[in-house]
């Protein structure tokens, strides 16, 4: 008899072939099904309880999908397209998940009856490649010919994205919030960390505003902080790294003294430092003192005697956000402080936010020699109810930035409610008819999976979703193409005229992603799973005295 020969440590978990295939396929399935129901207006919310306890309520396919601790090799692969996506674009996440489940879905059966896998990667490449340049050939670039006219493609675009969240109610109030602050950054980069998110619990939704300019949440402060002035007109800013309060020393420092006298100097000496810390911020004529370090009782009634604001221990990325808006640069020192080393702006104030007060600085000033205006900046303060509902807010929010970022900088969109999703099945469902062989199939498959996405909005709605598809599919090939799913309605409409439009590059990205997702799925017929290497027992701990063992 043959002896049985070990390659791998005994235990390693080995599968491979057609079952293996099928059984990544089911995992992803399951994936798709966590989230499936939460795609468009009528979707519905999860509510993800985390290890420690944390219970959050999202509607955003790549947070539930980063939250579901997923543990199937295959299935992170979807985890890993929804971030993708999430990064790349901000919006159109679940259903670049429920793409790439459906095209396997579709293309199971082809497995199960034999196929071999490279075939199907091959007409599913073929696919993905007809789809994404019926896209670029349907997508309508928008001719801003005003400003008025870029705003308010924006803020279309900004509503589609919020229409599936839990905000859908008050889009028109934050999609005007959304496009004002990201044209308020500067172009072309429009960095995201120039919008600050603040969120304050209590009030309505609807009172939250958008500061153009930076506000944080007042500082812990000392005796004194009251006297200070609230407000001021064209302001200079100190930006400061510097503790301006006596400190113990750290270290084990000795002094050894032989009499009182000496003593007294050391402590002179101490607060001589400080004040001439604080007589150099003075005289450099800043009107405003922000620190990242803390800032003393003595100095906090020194500032309030010269009618200067102060505030210490403020965040780091407030402090660099400020900087970035206003100009001026972070000090570590005092010494030679120089007036372009100040931050400057036109007004600051201190505000009452729900039971919070917050520094509000607005409009930065030309400074320098050359007169370059500083980075622009904005901050979103948020209002709500429970803490969870200002997180999703947030979220829902960041999507609609990113979509509006991606808009100014590829202004070509698409009608959404599943018009383009027909249309793509269309265009694939005629281009197979052409084709000989097993391909005519597989790209059939693929063109059944890209309705999808219409489905589930119909489903997620509690429509009809067959007799929605047939109607759907009447109209497109009589050859009207922007023709989707109406929610309000509860029937078909052309939604190009209804205004449902997504930026063409989210879709092209979610198709590019979703293909990609599952031809590498594909293309998997073997999963090792390595044992788990045991720990190596411990060693007892030696008592006192005990002897060295071994």
């Amino acid at each position: 008899m043959q002896p049985q020969i070990l390659v791998l440590k005994e235990g390693t978990d080995q599968s491979q072939g057609k079952p293996q295939l099928i059984s990544n396929i089911n995992a992803c399935q399951l994936v798709v099904d966590a989230v499936r129901t939460t795609l468009g207006p009528r979707g519905m919310d999860k509510l993800i309880v985390d290890h420690s306890g944390k219970a959050v309520i999202s509607n955003d396919g790549a947070t539930i999908m980063k939250l579901l601790d997923i543990v199937h090799p295959a299935a992170k692969t979807l985890v890993d397209i929804a971030k993708s996506q999430d990064a790349e674009v901000g919006d159109g996440t679940t259903s670049v998940v429920i793409l790439a489940g459906e095209l396997l879905k579709r293309l199971k059966p082809f497995v199960e009856d034999g196929v071999h896998p490279r075939i199907i990667i091959k007409a599913l490449r073929t696919a993905a490649r007809l789809a994404i340049e019926r896209v670029k050939e349907l997508a309508v670039k928008v001719e801003c010919q005003s400003p008025e006219e870029q705003r308010e493609l924006l803020r279309k675009c900004a509503s589609t994205a919020m229409s599936s969240k839990l905000i859908h109610q008050q889009k028109d109030h934050f999609s005007k919030i959304v496009v004002d602050a990201v044209l308020s950054l500067d172009a072309p980069l429009l960095p995201l960390d120039m919008i600050g998110i603040k969120k304050v619990s209590g009030g309505a939704l609807e009172d939250s505003f958008l500061v153009s300019g930076v506000a944080f949440k007042k500082t812990f402060s000392y005796a004194g902080f009251e006297m200070q002035p609230k407000s001021y007109d064209d302001c200079k800013i100190a930006l400061l790294n510097i503790e301006l309060e006596l400190k113990a020393e750290r270290d084990n420092a000795q002094i050894r003294l032989d009499n009182v006298k000496e003593y007294q100097k050391v402590v002179d000496a101490e607060w001589q430092i400080l004040y001439e810390k604080l007589a150099a911020l003075h005289a450099s004529g800043a009107n405003v003192v922000l620190s990242m370090l803390p800032i003393g009782d003595v100095a906090t009634q020194y500032f309030a005697d010269r009618d200067m604001f102060c505030a210490g221990r403020v965040p780091a990325e407030d402090l660099r956000r400020t900087q970035r808006a206003c100009g001026g640069a972070v000090l570590s020192s005092v010494r030679d402080m120089k007036t372009d080393s100040l931050g400057r702006c036109q007004h600051f104030t201190e505000k009452q936010v729900g039971g919070e007060r917050y520094n509000i600085f607005t409009g930065g000033i030309k400074h320098g020699p050359e007169g370059c205006p500083a980075a622009k900046a904005c901050t979103m303060v948020l209002r709500g109810g429970a803490d969870q509902f200002l997180e999703e807010t947030e979220r829902s929010l960041h999507d609609a930035i990113m979509i509006v970022r991606r808009t100014i900088k590829n202004d070509a969109v698409v009608a959404g409610g599943g018009a383009i999703d027909m249309e793509i099945s269309k265009h694939l469902r005629e281009y197979s008819k052409g084709v000989a062989g097993k391909e005519q199939l597989l790209v059939a498959a693929a063109a059944r999976a890209f309705e999808a996405i219409p489905r589930q909005l119909a489903d997620n709605a509690g429509l009809d979703a067959t007799g929605l598809l047939n109607k759907l599919r009447q109209r497109h090939h009589a050859g009207d193409v922007w023709y989707g799913i109406d929610i309000q309605k509860e029937d078909i409409a052309d939604n190009y005229v209804n205004c449902v439009w997504e930026p063409a590059v989210v879709k092209i990205n979610a198709i590019t992603a979703a293909c990609e997702a599952a031809t590498q799925i594909l293309s998997i017929d073997e999963t090792i799973k390595n044992v788990k290497s045991e720990a190596p027992p411990q060693m007892p701990g030696r008592g006192m005295g005990r002897p060295m063992m071994g």
